[in-house]
């Protein structure tokens, strides 16, 4: 991989969003929960889907807030149109979604 440019990593919006509501995702390739996200006035609800079943119930998933990227075109993935992209850790078949430490306004910018 080669050097990524400051000017290149500005060009990524990553915001910060609570999970609002979790579905199953059957016709997904991969298990997966459709997720709809909350990123305050400026941005709304965007939905996404993610590959982590294994470490979440869609239970303890709802009110919690993540870091998205919310700035790639729609990604259709079945019958779905994923509008951001969820920001985990992967460990194999394990995601750990990144998220701050404290309750924070939703929509802030992560730089």
């Amino acid at each position: 991989m080669g050097d990524l440019s400051w000017s290149d990593f500005e060009k990524v919006d990553m915001r910060i969003g609570t999970i609002v509501e979790v579905n199953d995702f059957p016709k997904a390739r991969k298990s997966a929960y459709q997720l709809t996200i909350d990123f305050g006035a400026e941005i709304g609800i965007r939905k996404s889907s993610a590959q982590i079943t294994k470490r979440y119930t869609k239970e303890e998933l709802v009110g919690k807030q993540i870091m998205a990227v919310v700035n790639f075109p729609k990604k259709q993935i079945a019958n779905f149109f994923s509008e951001c992209l969820v920001m985990g850790a992967v460990d194999g078949d394990d995601v750990i979604l990144m998220q701050p430490s404290v309750k924070i306004p939703n929509g802030l910018k992560v730089s």
